[in-house]
């Protein structure tokens, strides 16, 4: 398909979109020329201002707008409960299944030495320094079941072994390898409830 060189380039940026095709995107582009100039202008302008100005929270690791993500300053979740999550889109999971009230960490990644991904390259030893701060803390890890994502646990059940806190991970009724943000809130919600004491120090 030959395409004008302007709609052509839409097409190329929307197809940069993880699960956009030629045709899905093709569909975008199209979907954006019938939107008035002000809404395109609106709609580009709001995805620089993210880019921009999105950042990981000092505390979490989620991203935020702000100093400190809204999760972190909000005084009525209890800080003593941390769920350890692989990315920031698993924690829009658990806000919109809407049932959780602790806090989060996000690893931003999870440990693959086949992909030269180390302890040191995601966001453990904050974690610790969370803990160490905290009475009676509970940790709970909701990683995918996966060999990155056991791995990943093995590594923090062991660094954590020596600290006061009780570990427990998501009760597996989840398909192997699911990646959190595609669960069902109700699927979420009983992994979460369910879920499996592995370590109390």
């Amino acid at each position: 398909m030959v395409y004008p060189s302007n709609l052509a380039n839409v097409i190329y940026y929307f197809k940069k979109l993880p699960g956009i095709g030629e045709k899905s995107a093709e569909r975008l582009a199209l979907s954006v020329l019938s939107m008035s100039a002000d809404d395109v202008n609106s709609f580009a302008a709001s995805m620089l201002d993210s880019k921009l100005n999105l950042h990981p929270c000092p505390i979490c690791g989620h991203i935020t707008d702000k100093e400190v993500c809204d999760i972190c300053s909000d005084e009525k979740r209890n800080k003593n409960v941390i769920c350890v999550l692989e990315d920031y889109k698993s924690v829009f999971a658990f806000e919109r299944a809407g049932n959780f009230n602790g806090v989060y960490h996000v690893l931003n990644g999870l440990i693959s030495p086949i992909n030269d991904i180390n302890p040191e390259d995601i966001n453990i030893s904050s974690l610790e320094q969370r803990i160490d701060k905290l009475d009676d803390p509970e940790i709970i890890i909701a990683l995918k079941s996966s060999m990155e994502g056991d791995t990943t646990t093995l590594y923090i059940q062991k660094k954590l072994e020596k600290k006061k806190v009780s570990i427990s991970r998501l009760s597996y009724g989840i398909p192997m390898g699911a990646d959190i943000d595609f669960l069902d809130e109700i699927t979420l919600d009983r992994a979460l409830h369910d879920r499996k004491r592995i370590s109390d120090n």
